[in-house]
């Protein structure tokens, strides 16, 4: 078996920083495995994928993505064409955006007017092609022709040709004897008008030449080509079109490049001359099975966009041999869950619906992060595991990791590797059972999570006895029945969480919250699912217990807490809303809000993810809002959270989206029981370190902890203490869980002199001190 481990050619430089204020703090972990488009220019290859681009540099190899981290929209990009002449790179979207990259410049100009039209249906605004003429591009889309003038960087007229100035999908133009010619889907053939007309806005000035379907119309040199849906190239002569060719495959793209006329199937890049000659010839190779999607050359190679190992660079001459080339990411940009631990990160791309119906199923294998890049691991070398969504890595061994299957069971691996499919024949899992179908095998495994005692516990979707334990160390199985409060079909869990005492929680999609205590073999089982119970929905999507062991609780419509879950199985419990006040006014933090994700950190803040809101980041009571990112003020590429997950070593927030993968350093970390690593740094601050903004960290410190800093003369200079000068207080020393921060400031709010501070900590439970020294050079 061998993984597929990529690398990227050189360290991956951002193009320029997203415009917001902590955009230094972000990381896109974007994949570029798929690639929509790719075209040549200033001697570089751009290759478009999903919401990023990725560009290479033909003469040096390096390699730099844009992101939403560099500024791009996180929207879903349709094309892309580079202008040698204005130095820039222009990005369409299925949605109708336009953004305009620069070269050697940071800012990327967004244009919405396309999207602000609201004469075109959402569905018809899509940009399906660039043409470039001097100042002027010509954007093919759904509804016809826009012209943008690149001198001025603004729209100009837009060119409604269909038969009576209706609405029609352009798929491409050229420009050949001085008329633009439209290829046209939906019956609207090939159409022409004469590019100097002052009238093209008239559709009466659009004549047919043809008519049909037609994918693209491209010119080169004194010949105009034109790809038909029926799979054929034609040479239009006098506007009669002559076939040249009959592909086995449908033409996916066609461009004039290098005085060569470029055709891409699914299977082939065909590089003809302009006397259509065939001079090269690039077929899908067995080492790299996949399907073409576009193609460019320069005077060398030949540069092919494939839908699962990026560009596949080949010789022009003799395409025999491929080399991969894309930066790291992950297999796809459709992260479903991901879970963090120190220096690493999995993802798995699921999936199942909002109903838990994991059908069409998929097979997308999964990805690993870890300090040296990105292990992908295919489908075929998990086992042919489908549909895997949670991981779970075993606490007391971390490198065996336990991924589910919607589908096929339980996945684990050891060290990377997929080493036993747990499934109907070699455990305790079990398949639901389908009437009339006796041999039908369909093991639903969803959330799973391990206890204190190495447990580690799954629920399984229709079954009777959806809760089991497993147990690494001897293979041993458990289940236990839930009938008596699931007595009819329960089609999925959201979540689960374990209490230190072993009590179980569990989040349903039918009946509430369920919670479950073994209870020394007399197991308690009760559920709240009622309205009178202040539960907004009956179904829990998931659950976080914070470091009070509160029971936080995501729902289809809203947020909930139960403050007290010691008398859960003994009393009638409800479970309670935030009131939080904003302007004066009390609401309920979240209402009905779809809540996706909780996560608890350090400092006992939540992180919420919402299905279409984007990113809360609240105080540990939720009466602060601290953070909120959405897509138009963050790198965040969509609102809708699929799941969030902390390196808190690190202070590392990892957060899934529908559109891709991005990470925030928050800083907070979480905290150690002793003060034996603790430390400082940098140290020394120096004159270059900017103090005030990047603060003096104090790390690994103990959960309960005074700090005070003094000088060597023992003035005390700053102070803090656990849950009093907590972080984004605005205090110039702020405690965040395991992690200290010092603005350099005294108790006069100004910047300190250079010398030796004193740092003492003091923990408040053990009585337990240490004192650090910081040199600060000014």
């Amino acid at each position: 078996m061998i993984k597929r481990v990529i690398l990227s050619i050189v360290l991956l430089i951002p193009l320029s920083q997203f415009a917001q204020d902590f955009s230094g703090l972000w990381e896109g972990h974007f994949s570029y495995n798929n690639i929509k488009e790719v075209v040549k220019g200033n001697n570089k290859i751009y290759a478009a994928s999903g919401s990023a681009v990725f560009i290479l540099d033909t003469q040096t190899n390096e390699m730099e993505e844009l992101t939403t981290v560099n500024g791009l929209s996180g929207e879903t990009i349709s094309t892309i064409k580079y202008s040698e002449d204005y130095e820039l790179l222009i990005i369409g979207y299925e949605n109708g955006l336009l953004e305009v990259a620069f070269d050697n410049d940071e800012d990327i100009l967004t244009i919405v007017d396309i999207v602000d039209k609201t004469t075109i249906a959402p569905t018809e605004r899509k940009i399906n092609h660039f043409n470039v003429l001097e100042n002027i591009v010509y954007i093919s889309t759904n509804y016809g022709i826009s012209v943008f003038d690149l001198e001025r960087l603004e729209f100009g007229d837009t060119y409604f040709i269909g038969n009576g100035g209706s609405q029609i999908q352009v798929n491409q133009t050229a420009i050949f004897d001085d008329y633009i010619y439209a290829a046209c889907q939906d019956g609207g053939g090939i159409r022409k008008a004469l590019a100097s007309s002052s009238s093209l806005i008239d559709y009466q000035n659009w004549q047919v030449v043809t008519s049909g379907d037609f994918l693209a119309v491209e010119a080169l040199d004194n010949k105009l080509y034109v790809l038909g849906t029926n799979r054929r190239i034609y040479e239009a002569v006098n506007d009669v079109l002559n076939e040249l060719f009959l592909y086995s495959d449908a033409p996916i793209k066609i461009i004039a490049v290098n005085e060569n006329l470029v055709v891409t199937t699914k299977n082939n890049v065909f590089v003809y001359n302009n006397n259509f000659n065939l001079i090269s010839k690039a077929e899908v190779s067995s080492l790299f099975d996949t399907e073409f999607t576009s193609a460019s050359i320069d005077s060398e190679y030949t540069y092919v966009g494939t839908k699962d190992f990026g560009i596949l660079k080949t010789s022009l001459i003799n395409p025999l041999d491929y080399q991969e080339l894309h930066p790291q990411g992950p297999l796809l940009n459709t992260p479903f869950s991901i879970q963090a631990s120190p220096d690493n990160l999995w993802v798995t791309y699921g999936d199942h619906d909002l109903f838990y119906n994991p059908y069409p199923l998929n097979n997308l294998g999964f990805s690993h992060l870890n300090s040296e890049g990105w292990i992908n691991t295919t489908y075929n070398e998990a086992l042919e595991a489908k549909c895997l969504n949670t991981i779970t890595i075993n606490p007391f061994n971390t490198s065996q990791v336990f991924i589910s299957s919607f589908f096929s069971g339980l996945l684990e691996l050891n060290e990377d590797t997929p080493l036993i499919l747990h499934n109907e024949t070699n455990s305790g899992l079990e398949s639901l059972i389908v009437p009339g179908r006796p041999n039908y095998v369909d093991i639903r495994v969803g959330p799973s999570a391990f206890d204190n005692n190495g447990l580690l516990w799954t629920v399984t979707s229709l079954v009777d006895k959806p809760l089991k334990s497993f147990n690494p160390s001897n293979n041993e199985w458990e289940s236990f029945d839930f009938t008596s409060v699931i007595p009819d079909i329960n089609l999925g869990f959201g979540d689960i969480a374990i209490e230190d005492n072993g009590v179980i929680w569990i989040a349903s999609y039918k009946y509430g919250l369920i919670g479950f205590n073994k209870n020394s073999g007399s197991p308690l089982l009760k559920s709240i699912k009622e309205e009178e119970q202040n539960i907004p929905s009956v179904y829990v999507t998931t659950l976080a217990l914070d470091n009070r062991n509160q029971l936080w609780i995501g729902t289809f419509r809203g947020l909930r807490v139960l403050y007290n879950t010691s008398t859960f199985f003994d009393n009638d419990v409800s479970v309670e809303d935030i009131i939080i006040e904003e302007d004066g006014i009390a609401k309920e933090l979240l209402f009905q809000q779809h809540i996706t994700d909780i996560k608890v950190d350090g400092s006992n803040n939540k992180w919420i993810g919402t299905s279409d809101s984007g990113l809360f980041y609240f105080s540990s009571d939720g009466q602060e809002t601290i953070f909120h990112f959405t897509k138009d003020n963050s790198p965040l590429p969509s609102n809708s959270i699929t799941d969030v997950s902390l390196d808190s070593a690190n202070g590392i927030v990892y957060i899934a989206t529908s559109k891709g993968l991005v990470s925030f350093r928050s800083g907070g970390s979480s905290s150690l029981e002793n003060l034996e690593s603790a430390h400082v740094y940098p140290n020394p601050v120096r004159p270059k370190f900017n103090v005030v903004d990047e603060k003096v960290k104090i790390k690994d410190i103990s959960e309960n902890v005074n700090i005070k800093i003094t000088d060597i003369e023992g003035n005390l200079v700053a102070e803090a203490q656990s849950n009093t000068n907590q972080r984004y207080g605005g205090y110039n020393l702020e405690i965040d869980g395991g992690t200290a921060y010092w603005n350099g400031k005294n108790m006069r709010n100004n910047v300190v002199a250079s010398g030796v501070y004193l740092i003492m900590l003091s923990d408040l439970d053990s009585f337990e001190t240490k004192v650090l020294k910081l040199m600060v050079v000014r």
